[in-house]
């Protein structure tokens, strides 16, 4: 059976490139980043290229970069990080929004429970924030608003420019996760104007386990973890040479196809997209069609539980997900579809394909030929009289 997978915003298949350049590290490359002999200073230097490539991606500077396990650890350094540093001062207000990722909002919940206060900003039927409503919720100490960039079940890009602004002349700092956005869609810190940048390399075909926090230059982020002075002394413990190596490499090749590639998942995504909804009824699409990343289209089935609809693909050789990775295993309703407002059954009916750079025309049709007949065996089911 050919297998086709579309969940690429869970994670990415390695690049053949990323895997070669890990195994050289790990088999080659050994040294303790630390140590000050060859070794050591050799996996040192391979650490700074990645940090460059890793800061070319988002337009940022190496020294800005700090390496972390991945997106929820860069979310935490960041969130809890700056919270803690401007604890003295009285700021004690975290603003982020309802449709964020889990680590973030329950890195909200873990603080509200040391005694900050917290505001979620409500999201409409599109998915976007309303830079009218970060305005209205901040506070005279407010100290961290986190907004992502672009969702993770939805891929609709947030108006993060904007909003930055908005926090920045109530003297709060802004953070967003781009995780999802990172080697997908162009980036500049700079222009987006933000003081903290979350990113995660299995995102972008790099190896689980590692990460990256941007922090603005001059920008003070207690470290969450004590130890050594690894990082320039913002995270302690020996740095994961092979996962940051890996990581620099698929940032490297994300910033050179990274325009061509867009173009080409776009048209995948429209063609998937417009294929479904004109070849299955009862179907809508969740989220901004325009403001959102190229690979990524969530869709309501009408009459139909997400997970039987995902099984029933799986069985025909087709990955897809409900939503986030993070939360799979569980029978929520998606908390993302619920704050946009819909109702209980579409915040359990919705399936996200999310494509990735394997993907092809031929598989696109494939999944487009196969979806009607599982959804009107699947709808057939639902309309069987209970048993007694």
């Amino acid at each position: 059976m050919q297998r086709i997978y579309l969940d690429h915003n869970a994670t990415t298949p390695l690049l053949p490139a990323v895997v070669e350049r890990m195994t050289v590290v790990l088999r080659d490359e050994f040294g303790n980043p630390s140590s000050v002999h060859h070794f050591g200073q050799q996996a040192k230097a391979a650490i700074d290229e990645a940090r460059t490539d890793a800061a070319n991606l988002i337009g940022a500077e190496p020294s800005e970069v700090l390496f972390t396990s991945g997106g929820t650890e860069a979310d935490n350094i960041a969130i809890r990080g700056a919270a803690e540093a401007l604890e003295t001062t009285g700021r004690r207000h975290l603003v982020a929004s309802a449709i964020e990722h889990e680590a973030v909002l329950n890195t909200l919940k873990a603080l509200a429970k040391r005694g900050w206060r917290t505001t979620l900003l409500p999201v409409d039927q599109s998915g976007i924030v309303s830079p009218a409503a970060l305005r209205e919720a901040l506070a005279d100490d407010t100290a961290v608003v986190s907004v992502m960039h672009a969702n993770n079940e939805i891929g609709t890009v947030q108006p993060v420019a904007e909003l930055a602004r908005a926090a920045h002349e109530r003297g709060a700092l802004f953070h967003t996760d781009a995780v999802q956005s990172a080697g997908k869609i162009a980036i500049d810190v700079k222009t987006l104007g933000v003081d903290m940048l979350s990113m995660s390399a299995h995102k972008f075909y790099g190896p689980k386990g590692v990460g990256a926090l941007w922090i603005r230059r001059g920008l003070r982020v207690m470290p969450i973890l004590t130890g050594g002075r690894q990082e320039r002394s913002r995270r302690a413990g020996t740095e994961n040479v092979s996962g940051i190596v890996g990581m620099g490499v698929a940032a490297r090749i994300a910033s050179g196809k990274m325009a061509e590639e867009g173009r080409r998942l776009s048209a995948l995504r429209d063609r998937l997209e417009a294929g479904i909804l004109c070849a299955v009824p009862g179907t809508v699409v969740n989220g901004s069609i325009g403001a959102r990343v190229p690979n990524t289209t969530n869709i309501s089935f009408d009459r139909i539980e997400a997970e039987s609809l995902l099984i029933a693909l799986d069985l025909q050789g087709v990955a897809v997900s409900t939503g986030s990775a993070c939360s799979s295993g569980t029978l929520e309703p998606s908390h993302v579809l619920k704050a946009m407002g819909f109702n209980a059954h579409r915040t359990q009916n919705s399936i996200r394909f999310s494509l990735g750079a394997a993907n092809t025309e031929a598989e696109i049709d494939r999944v487009i030929g196969v979806l009607p007949g599982i959804v009107e065996k699947l709808r057939s089911l639902t309309r069987m009289p209970a048993r007694a």
